[in-house]
């Protein structure tokens, strides 16, 4: 038995759902008490096992993104292994699946096959383009998402050609909302006993993270200008979010609103007497000229290469502007804020030998904390799922003979 903890406690998930947008939602329940079944192909298990895999170590991507759940093989493609995911079903208050559109269906364990078996079951499918569209039977993948979906344009250089990043953002805002949305539908049915599918994509995901310069856009009808700053309000009140480099080349950023903000910030910094001098003492002369607008960040420019990028942040935030370096990603998992609040943490694999370090918690709960778990070896759960179903030891062994498990 799982020992109770988090605000998840109680609630049952069987997942047949491979890769990242698939499975980290169900990661995240399990950090938060749910006890989840990850089902998967017997001998080969989820393909993303075999994904950056380090020396001394296993898959980074695995592990990443199947923490804390447990792993149940089972032959789909066998009359008895569906019939074992659906007692499993029947208990159940969510399930999922991320296969290419129409796999599930003709496999048997689309939606209309388990709501058969659990009408209260909130049920998530995750595809590349939506259920609907002249291209909802394609794959999709994270490269598709975040091409289509606008955030290659949106961090894009202007003259440097437009390119998707490495980090799987179209994959992690899918799961994301699937978390929520499957979360939304439970409540729904533990009000009402009507269980229900939630369609998530990654298109969908991508255009939802555009936010409100998303809308901004399409109100305008012309695609915002994108490089080193952001410029926003009016000639009254401007905004101003801009990313500079220091002495050194280390980069970093700050934003404000308001003409008094940035005569506070210019005067702390030590800058304002050379802005006015080039007429920037009010920031609003730069809403809607381009050509001033420019101006303006090459003397930012020139002024921020005098000192270092820690001088400058800790100016900023003295002065109660909004600043912060840029980090890398070994940065990022430094930062003294990220460390404080548990967003990366460690945790423990004797089997290595090793106290390595990992994605902490999002959320901090009061009464219910959120637990780290490891992901599972393959078929870790086989014997204790299938014997809480009922099986004998000689049945679990007879199963696994013949590659049912």
């Amino acid at each position: 038995m799982t020992e109770p903890h988090g605000p998840l406690h109680g609630v049952k998930v069987v997942a047949c759902s491979t890769a990242q947008a698939g499975t980290v939602p169900y990661m995240l329940m399990a950090d938060l008490g749910a006890e989840v079944i990850k089902i998967e192909a017997p001998r080969n298990g989820d393909p993303s096992r075999g994904s950056t895999v380090l020396p001394g170590l296993h898959s980074t991507y695995f592990e990443t993104n199947n923490r804390g759940v447990k792993s149940l093989t089972l032959d789909l493609k066998t009359a008895e292994g569906r019939e074992i995911l659906y007692r499993l079903v029947a208990k159940a208050d969510i399930s999922g699946q991320n296969f290419r559109p129409g796999a599930a269906e003709r496999s048997g364990f689309g939606y209309e096959d388990l709501r058969r078996v659990n009408p209260r079951l909130v049920y998530v499918s995750v595809s590349g383009y939506g259920p609907k569209g002249p291209h909802a039977r394609l794959p999709g993948t994270d490269s598709m998402a975040q091409a289509l979906g606008g955030i290659a344009e949106a961090y894009s250089t202007p003259g440097q050609p437009l390119k998707t990043g490495i980090v799987s953002v179209a994959a992690e805002t899918c799961a994301i909302l699937a978390f929520g949305g499957a979360l939304a539908a439970l409540t729904y049915a533990r009000a009402t006993g009507i269980g229900q599918k939630v369609d998530c994509s990654l298109l969908g995901g991508q255009i939802r993270l555009m936010g409100w310069t998303l809308t901004t856009a399409m109100w305008r009808n012309r695609d915002p200008v994108t490089g080193q700053a952001r410029v926003t309000g009016t000639r009254e009140r401007p905004g101003l979010s801009a990313s500079f480099t220091d002495q050194s080349g280390k980069p970093f950023v700050f934003q404000l609103n308001g003409a008094r903000k940035w005569r506070e910030a210019m005067t702390a910094l030590g800058f304002y007497e050379a802005l006015e001098d080039a007429g920037f003492g009010d920031l609003g002369v730069i809403i809607g000229a381009d050509d001033r607008r420019a101006a303006l960040l090459r003397l930012l420019d020139e002024l921020f290469a005098t000192g270092s990028r820690d001088k400058w942040v800790e100016t900023l935030r003295a002065a109660d502007i909004v600043a912060a370096p840029i980090n890398t990603l070994l940065e990022a998992s430094n930062d003294p804020d990220v460390l404080a609040n548990g967003y990366v943490t460690e945790v423990d694999y004797p089997e290595y030998g090793k106290r390595l370090k990992v994605h902490g918690s999002p959320w901090q709960f009061s009464e219910t904390p959120a637990r780290i778990g490891v992901a599972p070896k393959l078929g870790a759960d086989n014997d204790a799922i299938l014997a809480d179903l009922g099986f004998s030891q000689a049945a679990i062994a007879d199963l696994r003979e013949r590659g049912i498990v």
